[in-house]
């Protein structure tokens, strides 16, 4: 297994190099929702279209809490390995799988009761709501599974190996699509197909990757002995990863919260907007793995106390992702039709997808930015300013303009859209100060050790 030390030689490639699996596994990852929702919109009706963008909406914000938490163990792993104290990496990840079975049980048992409040709370049309509760009921009842799935990814990037979760996910897509084909296609479940096919996927995906990692030379000893409670542990990564899930979740109640108002305004926007999430998850995809790669980068820079390298490493990631950036800015522009017309059939459909498309591909533009940024702050543990930013971006830019570009008349989801490039402009003035607080403090810092 190739574990990537970040804190001398070059620095593109090796991100790069960590990178690239990232974005694989981020690619396989959006395949989810994305093969759900196009086997949907071609063997069902609107009405199945509407719930599994709801639904997967919602799974999905379940889903980046559990991960943007887990992320307090890649960084504080992440850590130990820039301090050369590797050995401590089975104690971190022993006491993160009991945390973390404990927050699956919560987890599970919420989303389960609370499936039909969420469906309400969500706007569900009323021809998609018996569908909506389905999908969250079916996917809740797999809160465990998709915590272990996730635990995986965040304790091997944090060893600064970014390939096993790909494999983890390639399992998991391909057991996916197989899945969709078979109960949504051929056996037409819709929606409980749908959701049946994410969860068995996930579950055969954690099966094969223990056997695998069984087989695996970790830099560190884990035993049976490993997995036991320990507080300093626990705290230290709810510490770290606590202030980033809080953010996420946060921020995912605000898109929840968008999602909700088209929702109101009827089924063909609310599967528009479903259609057009969908592709959005694909065109962020660069900046997403730079922001994950970054962590892991800044982390161990940061605890062989090299944050000059670590600033460069930000640079370099910026520049990369803003290549990116144009390029989906152009597709999503200049062609969202056709890759609306991807997932879904109804002409409307496809029709509003596109004008939502409109607004996201100026936001392509901005996210190379803020991406990058959230990534390096949270390497550096600045994960409680990563939270307030991502808050107040939300609701005090997002969700206000998305509700009064609502109630402009004729509605538009290109309206509505440009809430998120606004949020994000608003959100990379921010860290920019803090950036240069933060050169402040630590020339500060190092001029005062010069001096003594």
């Amino acid at each position: 297994m190739t574990n990537t030390d970040f804190t001398s030689g070059k620095i593109i490639t090796p991100l790069l190099k960590f990178a690239a699996p990232v974005l694989f596994a981020l690619f396989l990852q959006s395949m989810y929702g994305a093969v759900d929702l196009m086997i949907i919109g071609h063997f069902s009706s609107s009405a199945h279209v509407s719930a599994v963008s709801t639904g997967s909406q919602i799974m999905f914000t379940i889903t980046n809490l559990i991960s943007a938490l887990a992320m307090g163990m890649t960084i504080l792993i992440a850590e130990k390995i820039g301090e050369r104290k590797a050995e401590e990496g089975g104690k971190i990840a022993g006491t993160g799988i009991i945390l973390f079975l404990l927050i699956g049980i919560i987890m599970t048992v919420m989303t389960t009761m609370l499936a039909p409040a969420l469906a309400t709370v969500m706007n569900a049309p009323t021809e998609a709501f018996e569908h909506t509760v389905t999908y969250i009921r079916i996917c809740g009842a797999g809160s465990i599974i998709i915590v272990f799935y996730n635990l995986i990814g965040s304790v091997f990037r944090g060893i600064g190996d970014s390939r096993t979760p790909l494999l983890t996910v390639l399992i998991a897509c391909v057991t996916n699509i197989a899945a969709d084909l078979l109960l949504v296609a051929v056996y037409g479940m819709g929606t409980k197909g749908a959701a049946l096919a994410t969860v068995f996927a996930q579950l055969i995906s954690v099966i094969i990757s223990f056997a695998i990692i069984r087989r695996k030379e970790l830099p560190f000893t884990f035993t049976r002995a490993s997995i036991r409670w320990a507080s300093p542990i626990v705290k230290r990564i709810l510490m770290l990863g606590t202030p980033i899930a809080l953010q996420d979740l946060l921020v995912g109640i605000s898109f929840l919260i968008i999602l909700s108002i088209v929702n109101s305004l009827g089924l063909l926007y609310s599967a528009g907007v479903g259609v057009a999430e969908k592709v959005c998850a694909f065109i962020m995809l660069i900046p997403s793995a730079f922001m994950q790669s970054m962590s892991a980068f800044v982390a161990q820079n940061r605890g062989a106390g090299k944050t000059e390298r670590a600033t460069k490493g930000l640079w370099s990631a910026i520049g990369i992702s803003f290549i990116s950036g144009a390029l989906m800015f152009y597709l999503s522009f200049f062609h969202g039709q056709m890759l609306a017309s991807l997932f879904a059939s109804d002409a409307e459909v496809i029709f509003q997808a596109t004008e939502y498309l409109k607004a996201y591909a100026i936001d392509c533009l901005f996210t190379c930015f803020l991406f990058c940024f959230i990534g390096f702050f949270n390497g550096m543990g600045y994960t409680g300013f990563v939270m307030a930013q991502g808050i107040l971006g939300a609701f005090l830019i997002r969700v206000p303009v998305s509700f009064i570009m609502s109630r402009q008349l004729p509605v538009s989801l290109f309206h509505i859209g440009l809430a998120t490039p606004c949020s994000t402009v608003v959100q990379i003035f921010m860290c920019l100060g803090c950036y240069l607080f933060l050169k402040y403090s630590l020339a500060k810092k190092d001029a005062r050790k010069n001096y003594e």
